[in-house]
């Protein structure tokens, strides 16, 4: 089963990091979140990648093009250009780097890998979500579920601390970021099946509106509710935190 991640956006909110490089190439503990990603699936055994580029999408082709060596020790014989591998780290990856346009929105970028995920379910998510989600468990659920497509609800912590403050003004509890205002959201994470790419007009396409509303209004779409660890890197302060958590062994998202 293909695994499809959305690396084309700009990233705005992260210019500090995006100026140079797609949201996706930003590190966390000096590898990029883009690789985080690839490693929680290949943790279950899912190794083929479809990377949906667009802004500095040149940045992603270049590090999976010297990825191998730069994974490997080797010898090279410069007169000859001969290079002898003698071991290598790297996973083991297939990664389709396809270029989906710079302007492209989330719905024409899916439209764009069509002919590369063919007749068969497919997983896709976003290049810029991590998670401890059970792959496995995910794609059990969509298959039970019977339908086109399956995305992972979230419930994600607050921004704030909480306090609880009882009727003579005391405060009882701090918590701090407890969840939010507890509903679910869109924690990207999707199986999805061909018929997904019907709902799709063209580039002008956002993937979180018509497509998704369309499948949830024709009862398509299911929602597998993960209650465990789940974090966006929008902004530079979720950077910071993933890093951190990386840091001090807390990377809940570490399964491999």
């Amino acid at each position: 089963m293909k695994v499809c991640i959305l690396a084309g956006g700009f990233g705005t909110r992260l210019s500090e990091e995006t100026n140079y490089k797609p949201k996706p190439m930003v590190e966390i503990g000096g590898k990029p979140i883009l690789w985080h990603i690839m490693k929680i699936y290949s943790h279950y055994g899912f190794n083929d990648f479809v990377i949906c580029l667009g802004y500095k999408g040149n940045v992603i082709k270049d590090y999976f093009k010297n990825y191998f060596l730069n994974k490997s020790d080797f010898t090279i014989d410069i007169a000859n250009n001969n290079i002898e591998i003698h071991d290598t780290k790297a996973e083991p990856w297939t990664v389709s780097l396809v270029d989906t346009g710079s302007g492209t929105l989330t719905g024409g970028r899916v439209k764009r890998i069509e002919k590369y995920v063919e007749d068969e379910t497919f997983m896709l998510t976003y290049g810029d979500g991590l998670s401890d989600l059970n792959i496995n468990k995910l794609v059990d659920f969509h298959k039970k579920q019977n339908k086109y497509a399956t995305l992972t609800a979230v419930r994600p912590s607050g921004r704030f601390g909480e306090l609880n403050i009882d009727c003579n003004s005391n405060i009882t509890n701090f918590e701090e970021k407890p969840e939010g205002d507890k509903n679910w959201i869109n924690g990207g994470f999707f199986v999805l099946e061909n018929e997904i790419f019907d709902y799709i007009k063209g580039d002008e396409t956002i993937w979180e509106r018509d497509p998704l509303e369309n499948l949830a209004r024709d009862n398509q779409l299911a929602a597998y509710k993960h209650t465990g660890f789940w974090k966006a890197m929008d902004m530079l302060k979720d950077k910071n935190e993933l890093e951190s958590l990386w840091d001090t062994n807390n990377a809940a998202w570490k399964l491999w």
